[in-house]
């Protein structure tokens, strides 16, 4: 995918294969609206890119002003975002901040904690970034968020650290998949019961920023790079690898860790997934290090190429660590955590048939409608084991909240925290964290197919 982003704080447009992401400055005053106190007008409308080369048509997407990706927001932790979505869409829709934990009426899930943003209107969302990281701003409005998603509404919501690291380059990688026809627009097939009840919606073509991969981009020998990869694809589970030099995670989904280089230089990324990552070039002149997805019962594809050459970058200090964030726990007491399994079964028509939903948690059909999974008082401790009873994989996701990843064989956990969990077809995962967070917060797979037809629910933090 391919980003028009400008150098303002809230704003895009610096035409670049790569999302360069620059220093903050003053969001720009909003012309014939000085009410609004420095709050940025988002618009949901349609627009056209180029996504394949000619002679295929612009491809018709749906984008926040316009733009696939949508506009990078960015703040400092603590500050607050002040953003109206305007829907100018034939649909309703909403904002909901992927990974962020936010205030529980501005989560944006329409049916739990807001009513849907019909064409037309607006609607205000205020709230303070609690902690810096890498995050999402999308749709969360079923039956609609499976297209809204697949023709391009997303946007990356970044929360600086009080001092960033100082790097060469800073920029994000987005990875989607898109379903093409020849003329280059998208097959309408949105919701079909193939996708809903399988895997979920899976394009052929493979994206970097929105252009068919892979890019390329030259550096000087030797450059430090801070890379923000993010899953934008509805359905597709991602392996990634990085050949020709020594990748470190920062941070998961968000949230800053000890600095680590990934089992054989390469992480699985479910869909809605972030890493920060950085990384230094080789020294010497050279065009063999790039970023590569591993193709599942499909070739192997380039992402991204580095190309290295002119004068060699001044020798740098050792990678260090982001700040671990602080309002986190620094443990989670077990044996006090309230403990169930989520049940997560269905699937195909053909398993549940004349169900008005493919997918039952706990045996029930999900949604938002019944009585919440579980409820507990703030600031207890919770376990939840995700069995999945399915033919695929899931990807299990709680809002308002970060996870610990619980050890198959012990009582231990990964030393980070995220936002969701992959789960393989008739695996179980166990998480664990702190319900400090007050509000009614959904719990759901992040392949968004499964998640518009009932693979979803709720708890509530009282």
């Amino acid at each position: 995918m391919r980003a028009d982003f400008t150098r303002r704080t809230l704003i895009g447009g610096v035409a670049a294969s790569l999302v360069p992401l620059t220093s903050r400055a003053e969001t720009p005053p909003q012309q014939g609206d000085v009410a609004l106190e420095g709050m940025r007008i988002l618009e949901a409308r349609k627009s056209h890119r180029r996504i394949l080369p000619n002679p295929a048509g612009e491809t018709e997407v749906w984008g926040y002003d316009g733009q696939v990706p949508g506009p990078v927001l960015r703040a400092k932790a603590g500050e607050e975002i002040a953003v109206r979505l305007v829907n100018k869409l034939d649909q309703p829709t909403s904002l909901h901040w992927h990974g962020v934990r936010i205030d529980n009426a501005m989560d944006g899930v329409v049916g739990l904690t807001q009513k849907p943003v019909m064409p037309g209107t607006s609607f205000d969302y205020r709230f303070k970034v609690r902690d810096s990281g890498l995050y999402l701003y999308r749709p969360y409005v079923a039956p609609f968020t499976s297209e809204q998603f697949a023709r391009g509404l997303y946007g990356l919501l970044i929360a600086d650290e009080p001092s960033p690291p100082e790097v060469d380059r800073d920029f994000a990688l987005l990875i989607d998949d898109w379903r093409l026809d020849e003329q280059g627009q998208l097959v309408q097939d949105f919701g079909n019961p193939a996708d809903v009840g399988g895997a979920g919606r899976i394009g052929s073509l493979v994206t970097a920023n929105t252009q068919a991969a892979p890019i390329s981009e030259i550096f000087a020998p030797g450059s430090r790079i801070r890379l923000r990869l993010a899953n934008v694809a509805n359905a597709r589970f991602m392996f990634v690898s990085f050949e020709g030099f020594k990748p470190l995670i920062l941070a998961i989904d968000g949230q800053p860790c000890d600095p680590f280089e990934p089992v054989r230089r390469t992480i699985p990324v479910g869909p809605g997934a972030r890493f920060d990552l950085m990384f230094d070039l080789p020294e010497s002149e050279s065009d063999g290090a790039k970023i590569i997805l591993h193709g599942t019962n499909e070739p192997d594809r380039d992402l991204l190429l580095f190309k290295t050459q002119g004068a060699k970058r001044a020798a740098q200090p050792a990678i260090a660590a982001l700040p671990l964030n602080p309002l986190l726990p620094a443990e989670i007491r077990l044996a006090e955590a309230k403990k169930l399994d989520i049940v997560v079964e269905g699937g195909s028509p053909r398993m549940l048939p004349g169900a008005k939903t493919l997918w039952r948690l706990n045996g029930a059909p999900g949604g938002f409608d019944g009585k919440p999974l579980f409820s507990v008082k703030r600031g207890t401790p919770v376990s939840l084991g995700f069995v999945n009873k399915t033919l695929v994989t899931q990807n299990m996701r709680v809002h308002g909240h970060v996870v610990r990843l619980l050890h198959d064989l012990d009582d231990g956990w990964e030393p980070y925290w995220r936002n969701a969990v992959i789960v393989a077809e008739g695996r179980t995962k166990h998480v664990a964290f702190v319900a400090d967070n007050p509000g009614k917060w959904a719990i759901h797979c992040d392949v968004i197919e499964h998640q518009i037809s009932g693979l979803c629910g709720w708890f509530e933090v009282t």
